[in-house]
């Protein structure tokens, strides 16, 4: 027994920031942006939307392409580093916006790397009780609203966004096949937003110094992706007994465009075998690996029986990678 997705959704807000109308805010232009991200243009959620608004239009679009409705799901995850609140979970605003009655519902923060989190977390919940059959998997993340908009080194990096997919008990061979989760806490300060925690309360002092801001130190997280995400890519690939050229796609953390490429190059991977939005949509935080699924199940990229590999990494420093066999999925539309 293990389990299998049997759909997937995502949402974009309407709101389009190009990287030509960034660049002219910043004073650089489109071509120092699109070169050093491969980023062309990212989303930008409107005033009103809410991190659990996106996740529940994510959560619909998965729940129909899967032929189930919200009461049906047993536990609900959502993952997230730009929660509505501290407390409660955003998992619980999103249950109730759902209809998510029957669900237990919680938040996985593992910044970037927490949509692969709370997969895992998921399977082994489910695979290790009886009662529950089914779990509704979400990465969403608003980072607009923690960027400053003056550091060219992060806003040119980061859009908005949802995905989501319906995990299920499945007993035929598809499914999940193998799954690797590591953390290296001593590389903590890499990836932050200082303040707003137990440490560094909120107070006028902190906001004036601008660290509830987003920050990071782009040179070491990009030299963490070349260190361990090939490593990490082969041995999920190894645990699955597969080989890299049993892989038909790699769905991978959208990062950063460039740093994907090497990555790319790195393993020597066929054109086509690494899905890519971040053009499109920027890097989406956890949002990034199921939306991306999401496109590529849309584009008709996936099929039955395919292996597909989910990869992902952020703050912490945490990383993780999943290996499944493609279930048959039910056609929907939305």
């Amino acid at each position: 027994m293990t389990t299998a997705i049997l759909g997937t959704g995502s949402y974009l807000p309407d709101n389009v920031l190009t990287s030509a109308e960034l660049g002219h805010r910043l004073g650089v232009g489109e071509q120092w942006i699109v070169e050093k991200t491969q980023i062309s243009e990212r989303r930008v959620a409107s005033p009103d939307e809410a991190t659990s608004d996106l996740a529940a239009h994510a959560a619909h679009r998965a729940l129909h392409e899967a032929g189930l409705h919200a009461a049906d799901i047993d536990l609900l995850l959502v993952a997230t580093s730009t929660p509505d609140q501290p407390i409660p979970a955003t998992a619980c605003a999103v249950q109730a916006k759902i209809g998510a009655v029957r669900a237990a519902a919680f938040d996985v923060d593992s910044v970037c790397a927490g949509f692969v989190y709370a997969l895992v977390t998921a399977h082994a919940l489910l695979s290790a009780d009886p009662r529950p059959q089914t779990a509704l998997v979400i990465g969403a993340d608003i980072y607009s609203r923690i960027l400053n908009y003056q550091d060219r080194r992060t806003c040119v990096l980061f859009g908005d966004g949802a995905g989501a997919v319906v995990l299920s008990k499945h007993s035929n061979g598809r499914g999940l096949l193998a799954s690797t989760l590591s953390s290296d806490g001593t590389l903590a300060d890499i990836v932050k937003i200082p303040a707003g925690g137990s440490r560094i309360p909120a107070s006028a002092e902190s906001v004036a110094d601008g660290q509830h801001y987003f920050a990071m130190d782009g040179r070491q997280v990009r030299d963490f992706a070349a260190r361990v995400v090939p490593d990490l890519i082969t041995d999920v690939v190894k645990s699955a007994d597969l080989s890299l050229a049993d892989v038909d796609l790699i769905v991978p953390h959208q990062a950063n465009g460039t740093m994907l490429r090497a990555i790319a190059d790195t393993l020597d991977l066929r054109p086509g075998q690494m899905h890519m939005t971040i053009e499109r949509y920027g890097n989406t935080g956890a949002a990034s690996v199921p939306i991306t699924l999401d496109d590529a199940v849309r584009n008709g990229l996936v099929h039955t029986d395919d292996t597909v590999l989910l990869v992902a990494f952020g703050g912490g420093m945490s990383s993780g990678a999943a290996a499944m066999r493609w279930a048959k999925q039910k056609k929907g539309s939305w």
